[in-house]
């Protein structure tokens, strides 16, 4: 096969622009389920909320789809904040937040599905801003701007969080809570507080992440679940827990993906992105940077 140099180079630039967004996509599902050991499988119904925040805010107000999330987001985490205080009183309490528990989440699943088509619809919906469609070229190499500016945000969010992580009281209880919760609560903090504020956090991740999923694609209330799998096998595959593991794993999924959908296909892309995990899995299986 004759590969092209700068076909080659931009299907690998295209793939980790594509790892930033599937960054966003799982950084709230890294902390759900990486540091709280809830899953969540009801993240990506959070994330369309977030894309069609940001398409009626665009339509109706002509309000930047990014700009709308950032706005949205102290919405989205006390409605996280919400959604957790039912899963702790409901499931959680009565240590019953297996099975049953995890129904609870396919059914935030379906009911915001449901809702949301019967509020806008089974079309696809997209939205209008300037960096929507133009690129800049580099040499040989093309940067579309609807992939660049998610990458450069979505960054940013990780760094943030992880910084929160590490630097403060909170943030270093939110990693302990999973672990040892009489050591928290030996340090006055209350766990079901920290988990709580944690998955408030999780779910405003899910505004900018809809925002993102717009901008790239085109939208419409069923497409959350293709990102089910995509974001648990990225958290596996990055190591439960460790967000620099996380945007690894995401930035070689879309890498794969995208040289895959370039010279192959784009049928075979999750094949082959699936491939990585489980063959990853086999050699390492803790993930790229598990403790």
């Amino acid at each position: 096969m004759d590969v092209s140099l700068d076909l080659l180079f931009n299907a690998v630039i295209s793939g980790l622009l594509l790892g930033g967004f599937y960054a966003a996509v799982s950084l709230g599902v890294a902390i759900s389920f990486g540091l709280l050991d809830i899953v969540n499988i009801a993240h990506p119904a959070f994330i369309l909320l977030g894309s069609y925040v940001a398409f009626t805010a665009n339509t109706v107000l002509g309000i930047d789809p990014i700009l709308a999330c950032l706005i949205a987001m102290p919405a989205f985490y006390l409605l996280g904040m919400l959604a957790y205080q039912v899963y702790y009183i409901a499931f959680e309490r009565r240590d019953d937040q297996s099975l049953r528990g995890l129904s609870f989440f396919f059914g935030l699943l379906f009911i915001t599905e449901v809702t949301l088509v019967l509020i806008f619809g089974v079309d696809y919906r997209l939205v209008q801003a300037a960096y929507i469609g133009p690129s800049l070229k580099l040499g040989i190499v093309e940067l579309p701007l609807r992939l660049l500016v998610p990458f450069l945000v979505s960054m940013v969010m990780v760094v943030t969080l992880q910084l929160f992580l590490s630097r403060t009281f909170v943030g270093r209880a939110v990693q302990a809570v999973a672990q040892d919760q009489g050591a928290l609560r030996l340090m006055a903090a209350n766990p079901v507080k920290i988990k709580r504020i944690a998955f408030g956090i999780s779910i405003a991740t899910a505004s900018l992440a809809g925002a993102f999923l717009i901008i790239i694609q085109p939208v419409e209330p069923s497409i959350g679940r293709d990102y089910i799998g995509r974001v648990f096998a990225i958290c596996v595959l990055g190591g439960l827990g460790s967000f620099p593991g996380m945007v690894i794993a995401a930035m070689t999924l879309g890498i794969a993906e995208s040289l895959t959908a370039t010279f192959f296909g784009p049928s075979w892309a999750p094949a082959v992105s699936f491939g990585v995990l489980l063959l990853t899995l086999a050699v390492r299986p803790s993930g790229i940077l598990g403790r």
